[in-house]
């Protein structure tokens, strides 16, 4: 029997604060269709939470970190909304996709948003992000946790001081890729501060170390998303440009990536709506966000159309990783007429049977 495989997000209200905060929603591939699952738990009436990690093992889906924001009024009566940051969060929830139910896992050991985290050979792998408000410097703490004890343990500090960062499992590895990095060196007693751009760091749970890959992501602008499909490491933007049109794909023998052959494409939207994004009545992307299902990458994308405040469409579109021939790109066409939103965390595959 085939494997029952849903895409996962979490949302929230783009431009208004009338009392929702994040809700769940999941896709499924089979049918073509979007359900709702309802709020996440514990989350303030007007506050969002944002800069989490959502991260499945099997059938759960854990709901990690992030910061908490109220969601109020803007003081000109336009129903815009402004969003104050208020607490960095250590909870962690879990999410069973098959009976619905919620429950709390042990926190975090150190609070932290928009971080490096990923499950690999069963356990989660949490490391960098940043710990408080106040400070724009990342963290080098790095924990894992472990599903079966229900239990967070600490791991040695990487390198660099790293937030921003973007997680992934490759080659029974976990990877801290990009994302704004700085190293801390001694000289003659003073503590200085480097810069260290563009590099990961890859933490061996056999050794239980660290290693330093300069390089390995070329960009100073940290990376939107990295994913595996059958191997390789795929990419299509970073935290300014989520698509930067097309797809890239990583060389790790010559530590560079290079751009997937077919999968250039201008704007997304172009396979749906007919939107030009540079001119004209504009059809504006308020999210895009990847997830890997088989050889396929699917991208779930939101746009506001043309004169439509409050108002978006949700769309798929699919790259075939594997296809040598044919059409690469598909689009499911849109989907879902619903008020504007905006994804507080990437997407989640989640395998139900």
């Amino acid at each position: 029997m085939a494997a029952v495989v849903r895409i996962y997000t979490l949302s929230c209200p783009r431009d208004r604060a009338d009392g929702l905060s994040n809700w769940l929603e999941s896709y499924d591939p089979s049918d073509n269709t979007w359900q709702r699952t309802g709020p996440i738990p514990g989350i303030p009436e007007n506050h969002v939470l944002k800069g989490s990690a959502m991260v499945s093992i099997g059938s759960s889906l854990y709901i990690i970190g992030g910061r908490l924001c109220h969601k109020g009024p803007c003081i000109s009566g336009t129903g815009d909304s402004i969003e104050v940051d208020v607490a960095v969060r250590r909870d962690v929830l879990h999410h069973d996709a098959v009976t619905g139910e919620w429950s709390a896992c042990a926190p975090l050991l150190v609070p932290r948003f928009d971080f490096a985290c990923m499950a690999c050979d069963g356990k989660i792998y949490a490391a960098g992000g940043q710990c408080v408000l106040s400070s724009a410097r990342g963290t080098s703490a790095a924990e894992v946790y472990n599903p079966t004890q229900d239990r967070w343990d600490p791991l040695p500090p990487m390198s660099t001081l790293r937030y921003k960062c973007v997680g992934v499992t490759w080659q029974g590895r976990f990877h801290v890729v990009g994302g704004f990095a700085e190293r801390e060196i001694s000289a003659g007693g003073i503590v200085l501060s480097v810069v260290d751009r563009s590099s990961a760091e890859v933490f061996d749970a056999r050794r239980g170390e660290w290693d330093l890959v300069p390089g390995m992501w070329q960009l100073d602008v940290p990376p939107n998303q990295i994913v595996t499909v059958e191997g390789r490491l795929f990419s299509s933007g970073d935290c300014l440009n989520t698509w930067k049109g097309h797809i890239e794909a990583y060389d790790g023998k010559l530590n560079i990536w290079n751009i997937v052959e077919r999968s250039q494409l201008h704007d997304p939207s172009s396979l749906v709506v007919g939107g030009d994004m540079d001119g004209g009545p504009a059809v504006q992307r308020l999210y895009l966000t990847m997830a890997p299902i088989g050889t396929q990458l699917y991208f779930l994308a939101g746009y506001r159309m043309p004169g439509d405040e409050f108002r978006s469409v949700s769309v798929v579109h699919t790259f075939d990783t594997a296809s040598g021939s044919g059409e690469a790109w598909r689009s499911s066409g849109p989907m879902e007429v619903d008020e504007a939103k905006e994804l507080c965390s990437h997407c989640c595959a989640v395998q139900l049977s």
